[in-house]
């Protein structure tokens, strides 16, 4: 949203600035703010990301949890039910509708995390 308003306000500085210097301070000031807004953002999000790291075993212990239950919802969908199926035991099906979505973002995060660190583009 603020950069679209930049070029505008940029443009209104010829009309009410007759100072070059300050209108130049102003302009960089101006074209420089979305990128100061998006960096804060990030700051403020690496913040939160510290703080829930320091959190306890339940609160750090979210995603690997949530990827057993996909891990146990597909075994149970591919090696249990079929397994059991010809002695003539019905299991339950575990619904991958809901879990694939949930389990190909934790994949593809797992994945950026590891090219990052192939790339060496972490800090740790």
């Amino acid at each position: 949203m603020l950069q679209a308003l930049i070029g505008p306000v940029a443009s209104l500085l010829d009309k009410f600035i007759p100072d070059a210097d300050t209108k130049q301070k102003l302009a960089h000031e101006i074209s420089t703010m979305a990128e100061n807004h998006a960096q804060e953002i990030a700051l403020a999000q690496i913040a939160v990301n510290r703080e829930e790291a320091k959190g306890n075993w339940f609160q750090s212990s979210w995603r690997p949890a949530c990827a057993w239950v996909c891990v146990l919802g597909f075994a149970i969908n591919f090696l249990v039910s079929p397994l059991a199926a010809p002695f003539g035991i019905i299991v339950p099906q575990a619904d991958t509708a809901t879990m694939l979505p949930v389990l190909m973002g934790m994949l593809g995060l797992a994945t950026a995390r590891s090219y990052d660190k192939v790339k060496k583009t972490t800090t740790k």
